[in-house]
């Protein structure tokens, strides 16, 4: 990452368009939701499949999936600059992308309202909109903080265990170091899972050890495993306090693991969800 950014440096310093860059590929929901917020959104000339909100976005040329990206209709496009997210690949396409001279930023990943503020600095810098990028980035910081705060002053912290389904076999459950932990402790809950980082099968053996009082899954999730009575009707959820109590909160994905422009808007709906008075606390 160190070297896309190096080189993206250099080429910005050396080209006509490091002001605005007029002929932009976003790759990444959350960066291409940036780039709109920015202002920058009429210079897009290509975007990823995961890059669906706003709704203009889907009306772009798409260049496939951020993780199987091939390097030709990138390149086709003749773009000014390219901005990636941090899982963007494979890495040999990265390569390949670099070593032709193409201007390009290869962006971290938020897990935390800090990190989508910085993300939000650094794409701003790229597109010469620092100061709209800066107004932007403290917006966040100040309505996200504020429902934080409202929400971890509560006594109540529900464990809450997030699922994910990728089509087959057991869901994966959320670790530490993931933006669902992220958002789960931003929203004053605790996440169910602290014994691994990242994502792993939830066996019921570690479903029952954690007991989560909420069960938390994408909106896609649900689809995918047969609706709500089927997830809470798995072997791994049903003996659990979620299981019992049927507690299952539904998300918008990009919304809510995203960490972009509607980070405060995310925040502000998980806490909702888990903290039923939240609402009238955190707006007095």
């Amino acid at each position: 990452m160190r070297g896309l950014m190096a080189a993206f440096a250099l080429l910005l310093a050396s080209g006509p368009a490091a002001g605005e860059p007029t002929r932009i590929i976003s790759v990444g929901g959350a960066i291409t939701e940036s780039v709109f917020a920015l202002g920058m959104g009429q210079h897009l000339v290509a975007v990823d499949s995961t890059s669906i909100y706003p709704e203009a976005a889907n009306d772009l040329p798409n260049v496939g999936y951020m993780r199987t990206l091939s390097a030709e209709p990138i390149l086709a496009l003749n773009p000014e600059l390219v901005l990636l997210h941090a899982d963007a690949g494979p890495a040999a396409v990265i390569k390949q992308l670099e070593e032709s001279g193409l201007a390009m930023l290869q962006l971290p990943k938020a897990i935390s309202i800090e990190g989508a503020a910085d993300v939000i600095r650094e794409i701003a810098q790229a597109l010469g909109k620092e100061a709209t990028g800066q107004m932007l980035a403290e917006r966040i910081e100040v309505e996200a903080k504020s429902v934080m705060a409202a929400a971890g002053a509560l006594p109540d912290k529900p464990k809450v265990m997030f699922l994910l389904s990728i089509g087959g076999g057991a869901p994966l459950a959320s670790g530490t170091g993931t933006a669902a932990a992220g958002i789960i402790a931003a929203a004053g809950g605790v996440n169910a899972i602290n014994g691994y980082e990242g994502y792993k099968p939830l066996s019921p053996e570690a479903a029952v050890a954690a007991n989560p009082d909420v069960i938390l899954v994408t909106h896609r999730t649900v689809r995918l495993m047969g609706g709500r009575d089927a997830i809470l009707d798995r072997a791994e959820v049903k003996p659990t306090i979620a299981g019992v109590n049927r507690h299952l909160v539904s998300v918008d994905g990009l919304l809510m693991f995203g960490f972009g422009p509607r980070t405060a808007e995310a925040v502000r709906t998980l806490a909702e969800a888990l903290h039923p008075s939240l609402e009238v606390s955190a707006r007095n």
